[in-house]
């Protein structure tokens, strides 16, 4: 099946070509990377599966499944990873300065949740946030539809998360989810599933992949599940897309992501700007736009909690972000000008 695949069946594009160097159209092969190892890569190619070295002085870390990557299948070794066209990341829960990779060159992301006690609006904004940071398709599925005679309620609340936003309503275990879902997983669509544990994710995968993984069980309490998927892995869709899924996801931190946060609350980040005063806060102030916008009942005060609540997360873990970085470059100006010395 795999060695029928051709490029563009992969998911490559103009994209990717347009970063090719004369000699590499001979001299290299494109890989995408469908799984990430310590030391090795596992990626596919058109004529079959291949396991890859990495670069030397490059980290599985700088990797993500969904990368293109140049290699030399002859010693099956990495030469360069491609620049992404998209690439989903969360900011780090230890706020170590870094964020994490999930997966690259996606065009789709299936947030996925159920209908019970999981279902919790502002863990959906987040991934919301993070998705159109990367400029990511968010697509919102509901799952375990058949647990609940009140499917409506949790629709219309997934609704009003966004402007023109798609959410998908299904059963994974009974009906034609993939004539469900077809829109999204045509032939060189990449799509990722996230989502918290016991939301039906490996569910929903073995609907659209064909495979029977096994699921675990949740605890009705609360809704939670243990992680079934452990590691992120590329799979091909019988309709020709592909899928990625990810580990369940329950601490979902946000980091360099305001153009994300900006476009997941249009109604807030659209009128913001229109306050008498520039370091308004939206509380009581004489001509504030949000408050005019509550009053008008435009603006769900909820939802603005919420907002400050991300815009002042984001901003701590961006300075994080920053003065790591800061500190990386001071402390190699330090090693070079002490290898300089030496040298003298």
């Amino acid at each position: 099946m795999t060695s029928e695949l051709t490029r563009a069946d992969l998911g490559w594009s103009a994209f990717y070509t347009s970063q090719l160097e004369v000699e590499e159209f001979e001299a290299t092969t494109p890989a995408r990377v469908s799984a990430v190892h310590r030391t090795q890569i596992a990626a596919l190619t058109e004529t079959g599966p291949i396991s890859l070295s990495l670069d030397p002085g490059m980290s599985s870390g700088e990797i993500a499944v969904g990368d293109w990557v140049l290699c030399d299948p002859e010693v099956a070794r990495m030469i360069r990873r491609l620049d992404r066209q998209s690439t989903l990341q969360r900011g780090s829960d230890y706020h170590y300065g870094e964020r994490q990779l999930i997966a690259a060159n996606i065009d789709t992301l299936f947030i996925t949740t159920s209908c019970n006690a999981d279902f919790n609006v502002a863990r959906l904004e987040r991934y919301l946030a993070l998705a159109h940071d990367a400029e990511i398709t968010p697509v919102i599925i509901l799952t375990k539809a058949d647990q609940t005679d009140d499917t409506e309620s949790y629709t219309v609340q997934a609704e009003a998360l966004g402007r023109d936003l798609s959410v998908v309503t299904l059963d994974a275990l009974h009906g034609d989810v993939a004539g469900v879902l077809v829109p999204w997983i045509g032939t060189g669509q990449t799509v990722a599933l996230a989502g918290s544990s016991g939301v039906g994710k490996t569910t929903l995968a073995n609907a659209l992949t064909g495979d029977n993984a096994a699921t675990q069980s949740i605890r009705e309490d609360d809704a939670r599940g243990r992680h079934t998927t452990t590691k992120r892995s590329l799979h091909r869709l019988p309709t020709g897309g592909w899928l990625i899924d990810t580990p369940g996801m329950r601490g979902l931190g946000v980091a360099d992501v305001a153009a994300g946060i900006a476009a997941t609350f249009p109604e807030i980040s659209e009128v913001e700007g229109n306050c008498r005063f520039r370091n308004c806060e939206h509380v009581s102030e004489p001509g504030c736009a949000i408050q005019a916008g509550i009053a008008a009942g435009d603006i769900d005060p909820e939802r603005l909690k919420r907002f400050q609540k991300l815009v002042r997360e984001d901003a701590q873990a961006t300075e994080t972000i920053a003065q790591a970085h800061s500190r990386g470059r001071k402390f190699g100006k330090i090693v070079k000008a002490a290898q300089s010395r030496k040298k003298r």
